[in-house]
């Protein structure tokens, strides 16, 4: 690590480094290399790759393989960028969408293509896991909201588990670079199968469902290094051998909220893009009968937080619209859809965002046009009343899921943070501070990257300090825009 720049910011030990972060969502991904410098963090994106499901294999599945070689080419990018800045890249984190995972069989090969969880299969497999684990019970355990789609659903749909280990997508990836197994417990806390008091695996659960006790591999926290790369890797990419892979938060909201640029501690956030993760960060989880019905997470985040958070629908509804518009030939800017929405009148009709009917890929201004008559109302099928319609929605889920958050928690909340792509919708974030009532600071928009870029520096001795100290960073690196529900 070059330590040719050394400063120090509010007690904490800045120095240069270079940092790689995998930053892969459910319909694009990125390679982007983060400099740590004067207490100041600088991202630059290297490599940008599309990411999505494909009907193979009797289901949905992610193309693995394809996303694999991406990443091996965003890494052979930042090794090429970082050395014509006569630098070297001091390690690798991993974030991605949690959830999914690839078995692994005992040669180390994978034996299949990973399903999505938007495919349809573990839906029946949800009565068979609630006979053998009552839900009250799981949720007392485990603190993980309901979603059909939660790993312990998918793994209870594999016809035979014996002899095979179950890897989570940034995990799987990090295998494939270094030859570790480890899962990461940040996106661990997402399977219905880590306890949420202690952290480690529950494996009463695991008896239960009949799965091996050794189906994951051991936990690895974040901050704490994964291995080297493989030879193979080093050479196929240009980056030295020794380049390590550093465990962050590699459940992609976990690294999201470790950027939120909080300077007070009673804030919400929302990590906007596909769904929108809206929460407290807490020190513990609650577990309450009352937070279960309303179907609050306890997931856990970088520095042994809990985010205590709700998924609601996201931008994935408009990315939708946006794909079959354009399948009918109409391709309109963003930015002027938006304007369009913006001057269309309040009031107007409203969907449940989080409605299980807009999960799949489908024809989704016709769902949402006959979710808005469903509720009795009507929704002209202009695009701009459609967008509005989303962002109204949207704002409103927002809003009730923070009220709450906070009656559950007991903790007030004072601003609300909108980091990741939806930060950039200048529409849904004037929306959520009016239907919250609280000022809404937007931004930054690579919140995942910063944060697992963050986590890397630190364990590397780039940046020294908790939470606290990294979020500072970011304010320092970044303009964020600020909403005051009183003048919306």
């Amino acid at each position: 690590m070059s330590t040719a720049h050394l400063t120090d910011v509010d007690g904490g030990l800045f120095a240069g480094g270079v940092f790689a972060a995998v930053d892969i969502g459910a319909s694009s991904g990125r390679v982007i290399l983060g400099r740590i410098s004067a207490g100041t963090a600088e991202m630059e994106t290297v490599h940008r790759f599309p990411n999505g499901v494909v009907q193979s294999e009797g289901g949905l599945r992610w193309d693995f393989d394809a996303l694999f070689t991406e990443v091996l080419t965003g890494l052979a990018a930042a090794a090429k960028t970082a050395a014509g800045h006569g630098q070297t890249v001091t390690s690798i984190g991993i974030d991605t969408w949690a959830v999914d995972y690839g078995l692994v069989n005992k040669a180390g090969e994978i034996t299949a293509q990973p399903y999505s969880y938007r495919d349809e299969r573990s839906r029946a497999a949800v009565a068979r896991v609630h006979e053998k684990l009552d839900p009250a019970r799981l949720y007392a355990a485990t603190g993980l909201q309901f979603l059909q789609f939660n790993t312990l659903y998918q793994l209870a749909t594999e016809p035979d588990l014996d002899g095979l280990q179950a890897l989570l997508i940034p995990d799987l990836i990090g295998y494939l670079l270094t030859g570790v197994r480890r899962t990461e417990a940040t996106n661990a806390s997402t399977t219905g199968l880590l306890d949420a008091p202690t952290g480690r695996w529950a494996n009463g659960f695991f008896t239960a469902l009949g799965f091996p006790e050794d189906l994951f591999p051991p936990l690895i926290r974040p901050g704490e290094t994964l291995g080297a790369l493989l030879p193979g890797i080093a050479e196929r990419t240009g980056l030295p051998s020794a380049t390590e892979v550093v465990a962050v938060g590699s459940h992609d909201t976990a690294s999201a909220v470790a950027a939120v640029p909080a300077e007070q501690e009673n804030f919400a956030y929302i990590s906007s893009g596909t769904w929108s993760l809206v929460g407290l960060e807490l020190q513990q989880p609650v577990l309450t009968e009352a937070s279960r019905a309303a179907n609050f997470t306890n997931e856990r985040g970088v520095d042994g937080t809990v985010r205590y958070l709700r998924n609601v629908g996201g931008l994935w509804l408009l990315s939708e619209c946006q794909r079959a518009w354009a399948a009918d030939g109409y391709r309109p800017e963003i930015g002027d859809l938006l304007d369009a929405a913006a001057a269309l009148p309040p009031g107007g009709p409203r969907i449940n965002p989080d409605d299980p009917a807009f999960i799949a890929p489908d024809n989704m201004p016709d769902r949402i046009r006959a979710a808005v008559r469903a509720t009795g109302a009507v929704l002209p099928g202009e695009p701009a009343a459609i967008v509005r319609c989303i962002l109204d929605s949207l704002a409103a889920g927002y809003a009730r899921t923070i009220a709450d958050a906070e009656r559950l928690a007991g903790q007030p909340v004072d601003v609300v943070h909108i980091v990741g792509g939806g930060s950039q919708n200048k529409l849904l974030c004037r929306l959520t501070a009016q239907a919250t009532g609280k000022p809404v600071i937007a931004g930054p928009v690579e919140a995942t990257a910063l944060g697992n870029v963050l986590v890397q520096a630190r364990a590397a001795g780039a940046l020294a300090g908790g939470l606290d100290a990294l979020r500072e960073v970011v304010r320092a690196s970044h303009r964020l825009d600020r909403f005051e529900a009183a003048l919306v």
